[in-house]
């Protein structure tokens, strides 16, 4: 496992168990952790986003968490650029990269070496696509890209509306449509991809209990304190599972109770969207059910594809 440039990404749903895998392999093959969790870069939602602890960050060194203010964004050409720029760092020093995470779009990126254009965000014309959302529906948004760039609009889901007006975006301002600027460069390194898989209702038992863990640990205060700080639950931070749900129990709107119901149903929905983007059938990615080879099986393994690869 100390070949140079061989990466190992290591993916799957929610609540399957990649942070217990990651430190492990991390700690046996003298890996860091480079995160591709779209919501871990946001600094104090700690407990809601399942954050590695400090003292495990203490152990392990990990790479792109809390490298943003709850109301900062960061653009996938960003994380993208953030992410090869750690994974060059760390296998200079002659340690192994470990890409972790459940944020499809990130790894993708990473893998298969997007070249994505760095085109800056436009504050106006994404307040008028969100109006226009609510004002008419996400539809009615996604109709317009469909008009800009088709064949964007047959790749990207129309609920996702901060894709859909980014697609918009880039479009607009290079004057080309986005499908055409998003081209793919090989990576320089050799990637070898893990993925973590568990029985769909095993998993969903797991995700039910790590939501009440994650509120007995202290995420309504949690939410609460970024709510003090001057924080609002618009912001695309809060689109991180469970936050708006929590801020409306906190304003009275929703009780403990529903808040939980929305948080296990949109978990639910989100694991389903995880296996869309990381397939089973994927040739390129190496699964196991952590219910049948446990942690350990995923370590000899581990270094079983790495010699071979």
């Amino acid at each position: 496992m100390d070949e140079r440039g061989l990466v190992l990404v290591l993916v799957g749903p929610t609540a399957v168990g990649k942070t217990a895998a990651s430190l492990l392999l991390a700690r046996e093959l003298g890996g860091e952790i480079v995160s591709a969790d779209s919501r871990q870069v946001y600094q104090g939602m700690d407990i809601g986003t399942a954050k590695v602890t400090p003292e495990e960050r203490g152990d392990i060194p990990h790479h792109l968490i809390d490298i943003r203010a709850p109301d900062e964004t960061i653009s996938l050409g960003e994380y993208k650029e953030l992410a090869d720029a750690a994974i060059a760092d760390i296998l200079a020093r002659g340690r192994l990269p470990l890409l972790v995470g459940g944020t499809g779009q990130y790894v993708r990126a990473v893998v298969e070496g997007w070249q994505i254009p760095r085109v800056p965000p436009h504050p106006e014309l994404r307040r008028e696509l969100e109006e226009l959302a609510a004002r008419e529906g996400k539809e009615a948004v996604f109709a317009r890209l469909q008009e800009l760039d088709p064949a964007s609009a047959q790749t990207i889901d129309y609920r996702n509306l901060r894709r859909v007006i980014r697609a918009i975006e880039v479009t607009l301002a290079a004057g080309r449509p986005f499908s055409e600027l998003q081209t793919k460069q090989p990576p320089p390194w050799r990637m070898v991809q893990i993925g973590l898989t568990r029985p769909r209702e095993r998993l969903y038992a797991r995700a039910d209990a790590r939501i009440e863990a994650m509120l007995e640990a202290g995420w309504v205060e949690e939410v609460a304190r970024l709510l003090a700080q001057g924080y609002t639950p618009d912001l695309p931070s809060f689109a991180s599972l469970g936050y708006r749900e929590v801020a409306a129990y906190l304003a009275g709107e929703i009780s403990l109770e529903e808040a939980k119901s929305r948080i296990r149903r949109a978990t639910r929905a989100f694991i389903r969207r995880q296996y869309n983007w990381f397939r089973l059938t994927d040739p390129r990615i190496h699964w196991f059910d952590l219910e049948e080879v446990g942690l350990d099986g995923v370590l000899r393994a581990a270094w079983g594809i790495g010699e071979t690869g």
